[in-house]
This record gives C-alpha cells, structure tokens and sequence, in this order.
C-alpha cells in the first residue's frame, strides 16, 4: 500500500421519495456541500461494496440488498479533473477522477449519524436546491438528474 487515494470513487445521492436530497458539510472545507463520496479501498473492491461501505461510514445507513433500503447502480461513471488543493492524497501525476454513480432512496425518519471525521452538519434540501448547494458540478448534475432516474428505478 503507497499511501495513496485509488483514483476511482463512488457517488451516493441519498435521497427521500419526495425528492429531499441529503447533503453534508465537509469538516475539511466549511461551506463545501456534498452527497455521499469515497474512493475504493482497494482495486478489487467491489464498486457496490465501495458505495455500501461509505454510505454507511458517512450517514450510519446500512444498505442491505434484502431487508433494508437498496443501493442503486446507476450503471454510469463519470471522469473529472481533481481539485488541486486535494490532489496530494494521489500519486503523482494523478489529476483525474473516475466516479461511479449509485443512489439510494430512504424513508422520512431514517436517522442520519454523521462521521464527525468528514461532515459537521448535515440537511434535506428540495433536489434543485440540493444541485445548487452542492459545490462538485458531477455531484449536482447527478442530483438534477435523480427525478428521471427515480421513475424509471
């Protein structure tokens, strides 16, 4: 192990099926508001298990296949350029991103647990206000695009 952030990452738009959106503030940079992200631990880790794992140490959520809310594999990634103030945690070189997009839709009472680590505070915001919240452009285009996505999962 280098170290080293693997340049592939996961998206996780949490959302209510009235269309609420969870957002989080970054601990590391006030002001920043995002979905769930992370990058793979491993190369082989699976994608499911990478946004499986990050969904549940950012929010406490627990996405279980058969008896809790399910992820869902939007079957679609996306490249971006890394911001600089954060690319020393990849090798050198590395200035692009592979992101792969899941959503997750939750009930109204499901309780968010923060990871102090990463977020400080966390809202429910309307879906186009979540998209104008968010400061990562792929996280607020995949927001915008979750009604879409929503009817036909």
């Amino acid at each position: 192990m280098t170290g080293f952030k693997i340049p592939e990452s996961v998206l996780v738009v949490v959302h209510r099926v009235d269309l609420l959106v969870l957002l989080m503030e970054r601990a590391d940079r006030p002001g920043f508001w995002q979905s769930v992200t992370g990058s793979r631990h491993a190369l082989d880790e699976p994608l499911r298990e990478t946004a499986r794992r990050e969904l549940f140490e950012e929010t406490g959520i627990a996405a279980n296949d058969s008896s809790g809310p399910n992820l869902v594999d939007w079957n679609f990634s996306q490249t971006y350029e890394i911001y600089p103030h954060w690319r020393h945690r990849y090798a050198p070189g590395v200035t692009e991103n592979v992101e792969h997009v899941f959503s997750i839709c939750v009930s109204h009472d499901t309780p968010i647990l923060l990871s102090s680590r990463e977020h400080t505070r966390f809202q429910w915001l309307p879906y186009r206000d979540a998209a104008e919240r968010c400061f990562s452009w792929s996280n607020a285009e995949m927001i915008r695009q979750l009604p879409a996505r929503f009817r036909l999962g």
